[in-house]
């Protein structure tokens, strides 16, 4: 056995042949190549500088920003002219389920500065195929520029009498007990306002008064609350604005009249959208200001309806037609069938 070792010691040259035979023939099997491969991934890359220094690690790379829009649209909408067209002659046509109440009375409410006015004149806008201005807008103000109650109606084409429905503009809800009383809007709820009364944010008026509308006819009544918020400011409205938001829904869940939300100035919470108005039920951003406006006021998805109203443009555009006859249409039919609901009750 000695002298086994002591020939092999004595032969050195045959050692080094027989290890380097033996790593070159592991190196060669993939195996081996695979688990050397991933241990050297697991250790980070330094390099010595000048200095006998070590370099800091690799950075990994970071990974691509998340999609700003889905695959497809969330919820369905046609874009097409046929369908805009077909939409305002349905409007135009739209058989009440009482047709002695004359027109669908929509109350629009909200924080100051959303768009309440905006949207009536361009509902308007569609139906006369122009830019118009039947309700007044202020372009900037931190206060109400609505100061009385006013009935807003939608002439129809030539030699037509109006449209069957109009709206009701209300001073803007305020911080504190700025801004419109909210009793006055469920005195409006009721019917008890009469036109032009003028607004009083610490008196809302009184049954003793003698304007105050006692016996209200089912025609003087809201049929559908439309509650206006700002895509853009949803997200920062005061708790103040929202709780009596909330106390107003209520009052209106309490009296049975169905709600919904416009909720405005998309363009202005997602670029996508500003770009084209058309991405608007693809855009992730206008979906989860939706679902901060469904949570935060308490109404479902589907109650929800962003809209974009004309405010600088000069001519109609066919995919903000779309959006506003979209809403008009679910606001009408719920109206209706309010309308109809109290008929059955009646018989």
């Amino acid at each position: 056995m000695g002298r086994e070792i002591g020939e092999l010691d004595s032969r050195p040259h045959l050692t080094f042949t027989f290890c380097c035979a033996f790593i070159n023939r592991c190196w060669c099997n993939p195996y081996f190549r695979t688990i050397s491969e991933s241990q050297e991934e697991l250790v980070p890359t330094r390099k010595a500088n000048m200095g006998g220094e070590e370099s800091t690690p690799a950075r990994t790379p970071s990974p691509p920003p998340p999609k700003k829009e889905f695959d497809q649209q969330w919820r369905k909408t046609c874009w097409s002219k046929e369908e805009r067209d077909h939409m305002v002659d349905e409007l135009r046509n739209f058989k009440l389920s009482d047709p002695d109440v004359g027109q669908l009375r929509c109350l629009l409410y909200g924080p100051v500065g959303v768009g309440k006015s905006s949207f009536i004149n361009s509902v308007n806008n569609v139906f006369q195929n122009r830019i118009t201005s039947s309700a007044l807008v202020a372009s900037t103000s931190g206060t109400s520029f609505t100061m009385t109650y006013d009935t807003h109606y939608i002439q129809g084409r030539s030699g037509e009498k109006r449209l069957p429905f109009a709206f009701n503009d209300v001073m803007g809800l305020e911080t504190q007990k700025n801004g419109l009383h909210p009793d006055d809007i469920v005195n409006a709820l009721k019917g008890h306002l009469p036109e032009g009364y003028e607004f009083n944010p610490f008196h809302p008026l009184s049954d003793q008064k003698r304007e105050f509308i006692q016996n209200p006819r089912l025609s003087d009544k809201t049929h559908c609350l439309v509650s206006i918020v700002s895509a853009d400011k949803i997200s920062i409205m005061s708790k103040d604005v929202i709780d009596k938001m909330k106390n107003i829904r209520a009052e209106a869940s309490r009296l049975k009249i169905p709600q919904v939300v416009v909720m405005t100035m998309p363009d202005k919470a997602c670029e996508l959208v500003n770009k084209d108005v058309k991405r608007i039920y693809y855009s992730k951003a206008i979906k989860e200001k939706m679902e901060l406006c469904s949570n935060e006021l308490g109404l479902p998805m589907n109650c929800i309806l962003p809209v974009k109203n004309y405010h600088e443009e000069g001519m109609l555009d066919n995919d903000m037609d779309i959006l506003i006859l979209n809403a008009m249409t679910q606001i009408m039919n719920f109206a209706n069938d309010y309308l109809w609901q109290l008929q059955q009750h009646a018989i």
